[in-house]
C-alpha cells in the first residue's frame, strides 16, 4: 500500500481549546501561538493536508482556519511559498517592565579592537572547506552502521586512531600504537584528564616553563596541583633543574616553546627524559604547532626518546581549526588504564562524524596537502612581518609556528600599547605569559600572532603594528 503524502510536513504542536468548534479552536490555537511568539514571523506552517492528518480532522476545517487567519492578517498565503506567519504577528509584551527592558542602553556598547595580532589562533579563513566536505562525504559513505551508535570505546574511533598512528610516526617521529592513542576535545581536555591521573597518583607539584599559557597553569592549579616554574632561555626550558624540584611531572613545549619560540636543545631533551626515568616522573609534551617549521626540517617530538615516560598531546587546533575540538594523546602503556578510567566508559568528547572525517582527511593525503599549503601561507606572512619591522625592533622565535617575539627598546612597551590601542590593534606582551613565581629578568617585548588575522585584515593589521612601534 502506498504511503499517504498527507503525513509529510513539519511538526506543529497545538493545544485546541476545549468546548469550542474544531475550526474556531484551531484558529484560536494558531492565533495564540503567533501572538505569544511561539510561532515567529516567517515560520512556514504545515500544509492543510498534513496538519489535518496530524490532528485527525477534516482538511477543509484546517483550510478554513488558515483562510480566517489570513483575512485577519495573522498568516500569509502565496502560491509556491505556502502558508506562513505574517510579519505583523509580533510577540506580546511580557509585562509592564518590558518597555524599560527594551529601551536602548544608556551607554553605548564598546566594540572590540578592529585588528587582532594576539597569538594562539590560525587563519580561520584557511580552513579547507571543500576538501573537508569531500572527506566527510567519503567517510559517511564508508561508515559502518554501528559507528552511529553510542560510542563504547573511550579511546575514540579505531579509524582515526589508526590514521593518526601512521601520520604521527611519519611526520612527528612519535611512537603511537593505535591502541594507546586516546582522543580528546583539544589540549585543555587532555591536560585535565592527565591532571586527574596525577592527583590520583598523589602528585602535588608539576613543573612548567617560566613562560607559558596561564590558562594551562590555572587548569592544573584548579585540580590541586601546584605549578613550579623552570627558567627559559635561548635553549628552551632548563630541564637540568628538574632534579632540584619536588615535581612529579613536567609540562613542556619542546618543538616550539610558547611564547619565546625557541626549540628545546638535544641536551635538555635528554635531561628531561633522564629525570623521568630516574624519578618515575611524567613528561607531558604539548606539540601545539610542531608541523609549521620554515627554515629547516621539523623538530621531532620528544616522545620518540621514551614513549613510556612521555605523554604526547597534539591537536587540530592550529593545523585546521580550534572549533573542531579535536585532540589526541599518545599514552604510555603503564598510564593508559588510568587515563581511560578518568575519561569514562565511553567516548563523549568528539563527535563520530568529525572523527571519521579527519581519519579520511589524513588517509587521503588531504591533511598533508593542507599543512604544506598553510606552511607556505604562514611563511609569507612571517617574512612580511619581519620586513615591515626591520630596523625598528629585533625579531626572534620565527623559525616555526604562528607567532613572533618583537623585542622593544627599553622603556617603550607602555607607549607601544597605548599607540596600538589608539590604532584599534589588539597586542599582548611577553610578560603577560610569565609565571608569577619565575623571577625572570625584565624583558619588554611583544608576542605577535601573524596567523590570527583573516586575509582581508592582514595588511591593515600589519600597518597598525608598524605605526605603533617606536
Amino acid at each position: 500500500m502506498r504511503e499517504s503524502r498527507a503525513t509529510f510536513g513539519a511538526d506543529l504542536h497545538l493545544e485546541l481549546s476545549a468546548g469550542r468548534g474544531l475550526r474556531a479552536g484551531l484558529a484560536e490555537a494558531l492565533r495564540e501561538a503567533a501572538r505569544s511568539g511561539r510561532l515567529t514571523p516567517g515560520t512556514r506552517l504545515p500544509s492543510s493536508r498534513s496538519l489535518a492528518a496530524d490532528l485527525g480532522i477534516a482538511r477543509n476545517t484546517v483550510a478554513e482556519a488558515y483562510a480566517e487567519l489570513v483575512a485577519e492578517g495573522w498568516l500569509t498565503a502565496r502560491q509556491g511559498s505556502g502558508t506562513r506567519v505574517a510579519e505583523r504577528a509580533r510577540p506580546r509584551r511580557p509585562g509592564p517592565g518590558a518597555a524599560a527592558a527594551a529601551a536602548p542602553p544608556r551607554h553605548p556598547v564598546r566594540r572590540g579592537p578592529a585588528y587582532d595580532l594576539t597569538a594562539g589562533s590560525p587563519d580561520l579563513g584557511g580552513f579547507p572547506r571543500a576538501a573537508w566536505l569531500a572527506a566527510a562525504r567519503r567517510a559517511m559513505a564508508a561508515a559502518p552502521n554501528e559507528a552511529f551508535g553510542y560510542a563504547a570505546d573511550p579511546r575514540g574511533r579505531t579509524e582515526l586512531r589508526e590514521a593518526l598512528a601512521g601520520y604521527l610516526a611519519r611526520a612527528r617521529g612519535v611512537y603511537a600504537d593505535p591502541g594507546r592513542i586516546v582522543l580528546c576535545a583539544g589540549f585543555a581536555h587532555g591536560l585535565t584528564l592527565l591532571a586527574r591521573v596525577l592527583r590520583a597518583r598523589r602528585v602535588r607539584e608539576v613543573a612548567v616553563e617560566g613562560y607559558g599559557l596561564a590558562v594551562h597553569r590555572g587548569l592544573l592549579e584548579r585540580r590541586g596541583l601546584r605549578t613550579v616554574p623552570l627558567p627559559v632561555d635561548d635553549a628552551g626550558a632548563r630541564t637540568t633543574r628538574l632534579p632540584d624540584l619536588a615535581a612529579g611531572a613536567v609540562l613542556l613545549t619542546p618543538a616550539h616553546q610558547f611564547p619565546t619560540g625557541v626549540a628545546l636543545t638535544p641536551g635538555r631533551r635528554a635531561a628531561a627524559v633522564d629525570w623521568a626515568r630516574t624519578t618515575g616522573g611524567l613528561v607531558v609534551e604539548d606539540d601545539y604547532d610542531g608541523e609549521f617549521r620554515y627554515d629547516r626540517q621539523p623538530v621531532g617530538a620528544l616522545q620518540g626518546l621514551d614513549p613510556e615516560r612521555v605523554v604526547y598531546v597534539g591537536t587540530a587546533s592550529k593545523s585546521l581549526a580550534p572549533g573542531l575540538r579535536m585532540g589526541w594523546m599518545a599514552v604510555p602503556a603503564g598510564l593508559l588504564d588510568e587515563v581511560l578510567a578518568v575519561k569514562g566508559p565511553a567516548e563523549w568528547a568528539a563527535g563520530v562524524l568529525d572523527q571519521l572525517t579527519l581519519a579520511e582527511f589524513i588517509r587521503s593525503g588531504a591533511y598533508d596537502r593542507h599543512v604544506r599549503g598553510m606552511r607556505q601561507h604562514y611563511r609569507r606572512r612571517r617574512d612580511e612581518l619581519v620586513a615591515a619591522v626591520s630596523g625598528r625592533v629585533a625579531v626572534s622565535g620565527i623559525a616555526a609556528g604562528l607567532h613572533a617575539v618583537l623585542d622593544l627598546p627599553e622603556g617603550s612597551e607602555e607607549g607601544v600599547l597605548r599607540a596600538a590601542a589608539w590604532h584599534e590593534l589588539a597586542l599582548e606582551t611577553l610578560s603577560r605569559h610569565a609565571h608569577p613565581d619565575a623571577g625572570l629578568p625584565p624583558r619588554e617585548a611583544l608576542v605577535v600572532g601573524y596567523g590570527t588575522p583573516p586575509p582581508s585584515a592582514w595588511s591593515p593589521s600589519l600597518a597598525a603594528l608598524v605605526a605603533s612601534l617606536p
